[in-house]
């Protein structure tokens, strides 16, 4: 499909592929605005209450009938409800920004130092809060539509908080929706996988213990050293990576330590952080099952004691069929160029968690062929692409509840 320009969002950049009723520039300000002030104040996993309160304020404007706050920590949750019965439809989008250093010249940087909104969840927020109004204005024919703004999506904890609140039940969705930004791909255009979206992943950390010495008598202490330098590379090669399909597994080792920074002392201590990453559930639990026995194997042929821990733990995230149809719906209905991905992504979401509950889908919207990657220190979120999601999920909303 070809996208084309409407006079009424030429100057700006706003492409038809929103609802005409966003041609209403001051509304658009609004948003852009509220993305700047967010964008400039950033806060990370666990830490969002000030983010949270801005955008609480902003959709209480709107009057929804139920605005729940603190949601598994500082989750945010507007309610519009139907006129009649039906199905609870939730639209999800990320409060937490990242600890990185934003490098800008940009009027909006972030304010706050080792912090920045990176990944663009900035951008999310603001087109799923900016729904409000039109929920406001026109309540859904039936159902419920549920605006959630959740925390702690970086570190894997934050679905899994809000699920876990006993409040969710109040909200729990028939439908759940999600979208992520996507450099690489054309400014406005989607991409959608049909099944697994993206792979489970998790930190695992082990702690080797044995005995400290005197550098001149190592033979009089226990030093992790040969189990660690064989451990590293054997655990690579339980998950080799390659093609994203049936059995995709990939380990990656990001951290090692080996007893003190000084040269008096044989080492007793050591870590080993990797992160565990498969397509499916299914293969994650098959890959930690060979990840410890190669652990257990190699501690026990030295004689050390062993600690494993687990971070970031992302399940898989699986596109149902019934909420692809709706999404695919919505595109052609809103004129977005789209296509099936021809593979999921390898990086993890923790949306997966809803789809536990619902039947759960997330689309890839492009931000641009020559944006820099996600998490990159000069990534920032397009503000062109708030109407075009704006637009999307409004539609989707209407296909599923009228």
């Amino acid at each position: 499909m070809r996208a084309t320009i409407l006079p009424g969002f030429a100057r700006r950049g706003w492409r038809n592929w929103a609802d005409l009723s966003l041609r209403n520039d001051v509304f658009l300000d609004r948003l852009v605005a509220l993305r700047h002030e967010v964008h400039a104040h950033p806060e990370v996993s666990g830490e969002e209450q000030a983010t949270a309160a801005r955008m609480a304020r902003f959709l209480a404007d709107f009057a929804p009938d139920d605005l729940l706050n603190g949601l598994g920590g500082h989750g945010v949750a507007a309610v519009f409800e139907g006129a009649q019965e039906g199905p609870t439809v939730l639209i999800r989008a990320e409060l937490d920004a990242l600890p990185i250093e934003e490098l800008s010249d940009s009027p909006y940087r972030s304010t706050v130092p080792g912090k920045g909104h990176l990944c663009g969840h900035d951008g999310h927020m603001v087109m799923v809060a900016g729904l409000a109004r039109d929920l406001s204005d026109r309540r859904p024919a039936r159902g419920r539509a549920v605006l959630l703004l959740q925390p702690a999506e970086e570190t894997g904890q934050g679905a899994r908080a809000v699920m876990d609140d006993p409040r969710f039940d109040r909200i729990a969705p028939d439908f759940a929706f999600s979208l992520h930004n996507f450099p690489g791909l054309p400014v406005g255009h989607v991409q959608i996988c049909h099944g697994p979206a993206n792979c489970a992943s998790r930190g695992m950390r082990v702690r080797l213990e044995g005995k400290t010495s005197h550098a001149a008598a190592p033979r009089d202490g226990l030093s992790p050293m040969a189990a660690m330098a064989r451990l590293m590379p054997g655990l690579q090669s339980l998950g080799p990576g390659g093609p994203l399909v049936d059995g995709y597994q990939l380990v990656t080792l990001t951290h090692a330590t080996l007893g003190e920074a000084t040269f008096g002392i044989a080492p007793g201590k050591g870590e080993v952080w990797a992160t565990l990453r498969s397509l499916t559930d299914e293969g994650m639990a098959n890959l930690v099952a060979r990840a410890e026995a190669r652990v257990a194997d190699e501690a026990a042929r030295e004689g050390l004691a062993v600690e494993i821990t687990y971070h970031d733990v992302f399940d898989a995230c699986t596109n149902a069929p019934e909420a692809v149809a709706v999404l695919e719906a919505a595109f052609e209905a809103t004129g977005t160029p789209w296509a099936v991905a021809d593979h999921p992504q390898s990086w993890s979401e923790d949306f997966g968690q809803f789809g536990q509950r619902a039947k759960a889908a997330m689309v890839w919207l492009g931000s641009g062929e020559g944006q820099p990657q996600l998490h990159n220190p000069d990534f920032d979120f397009p503000d062109t692409l708030i109407p075009v999601g704006m637009g999307l999920f409004r539609e989707t909303i209407r296909r599923v509840l009228g």
